[in-house]
């Protein structure tokens, strides 16, 4: 198992220089400086993984975007490839970013191009990142790619952050209301009953149904628990097989509001993804099959393909595109098609898309918010009318 490494080390002409090497032993390690030409002067274990302070933490694709900005800012300043990653990764606030980071330093260091070096961690660096900074090593504007891809990764982090911050006051009162619904059906309802039976009267059909109800969360929550743990699993199982997934996301998209916001967030991603490669150099079929890559719906992914093969044999991408993408975004794709601004076009496609979802998100959470208010509101009536029953059913026997 091998282990990060803080080094300072001196280069054959008298510079100092620092950086980080991975090996399985400090031994190894100095081994490794050595057969680099460099020579030792602190080596020191890295603690977790990092040698800097560590800052507070971020999720993945926040941090990929820090550390693309970062590097992206070095090589803009004039700062050698090897060294920015180098200090990149001494700033990345995730730990895969850090080792990824620290496994690129050391494979370029060996010859290795900076994208054949991420395309060795599929896992952090995604065939998006991999294309974008091949097409600026190609064109001699590493700096300008990794840019527009941190660009890219920001708008692409603002839009999920403005999502689930839509979302969380729908399912905060979704938690409170199946807590409160919970709390009636196990505490209140049995010992409501209970006073019921005591003083023998007759429970009419809501009641019978409410105590029912209260029963079954009582007593047997293990069997609702174990019953919902083999649903899950079952669900997973069947998602497993690509056919079933495909017809999932397929179903999926059909739905009203939920299934439109989805292919516009798709087609917004797809969009930007395509104008940046394009942008950067990227030939088109080869930025097509790249930016196929951020579209996760497996329905979607299909039609992209499909599309990308009907590229390879000379068809217009609006035309490939038809049918698979929304009218808008295929009739702005051929007007950039047609004015050679393809580029441009994609990038106002995304732009366009972006405004939809917020729009549709908007309303799809003004429609879901009294919706779930009336739902919790007929339940909390129900139970009170079949308790108001039973207690007129005993008063009009006790009369």
């Amino acid at each position: 198992m091998t282990s990060s490494y803080r080094y300072r080390a001196s280069t054959p002409d008298g510079q100092v220089v620092e950086g980080f090497v991975q090996a399985a032993t400090p031994l190894t390690a100095l081994e490794e400086l050595r057969r680099q030409r460099l020579y030792p002067v602190d080596l020191a274990p890295v603690s977790g993984a990092r040698g800097a302070p560590r800052q507070s933490a971020m999720g993945l694709a926040p941090a990929l975007a820090l550390f693309t900005r970062t590097v992206a800012t070095m090589l803009g300043a004039g700062v050698a490839l090897d060294r920015a990653i180098v200090f990149a990764a001494s700033q990345a606030r995730h730990p895969d970013v850090a080792d990824a980071a620290l496994q690129v330093h050391q494979s370029v260091r060996e010859g290795a191009s900076l994208a054949g070096a991420m395309a060795r961690h599929p896992a952090v660096f995604s065939p998006l990142t991999v294309a974008m900074v091949a097409g600026g090593e190609e064109s001699g504007a590493l700096d300008e790619s990794l840019v527009r891809l941190a660009h890219h990764l920001d708008q692409l982090n603002e839009l999920r952050g403005e999502v689930r911050a839509a979302l969380l006051y729908p399912a905060l009162m979704a938690f409170v209301s199946g807590t409160g619904i919970t709390v009636l059906l196990l505490f209140v309802v049995p010992r409501f009953a209970a006073m019921i039976a005591d003083e023998g009267g007759a429970l009419p059909l809501s009641t019978r149904l409410l105590v029912g109800a209260g029963g079954l969360v009582a007593g047997g929550w293990w069997a609702l628990l174990l019953g919902g743990a083999l649903l899950i699993a079952a669900a997973r199982s069947w998602l497993a097989h690509p056919g079933n997934r495909q017809r999932w996301h397929a179903w999926r998209l059909a739905l009203p509001w939920v299934g439109e916001l989805e292919l516009k967030h798709e087609t917004s991603a797809f969009a930007r993804a395509l104008g940046m490669l394009l942008k950067s150099g990227r030939p088109l079929l080869p930025a097509l099959r790249a930016a196929r890559a951020t579209v996760s719906n497996a329905e979607l992914g299909a039609g992209l393909d499909r599309a990308a093969e009907a590229v390879s044999h000379g068809k217009p991408i609006h035309v490939a595109l038809s049918g698979t993408l929304p009218p808008l975004a295929t009739e702005l794709i051929a007007v950039g098609e047609g004015s050679g601004r393809l580029d441009d076009m994609c990038s106002r496609v995304a732009d366009a898309y972006d405004g939809e979802v917020r729009r549709t998100l908007r309303t799809l959470v003004g429609v879901i918010e009294p919706a779930m208010i009336l739902l919790f509101a007929l339940v909390i009536g129900f139970v009170a009318l079949a308790m108001l029953q039973a207690i007129y059913g005993i008063n009009t026997s006790l009369l």
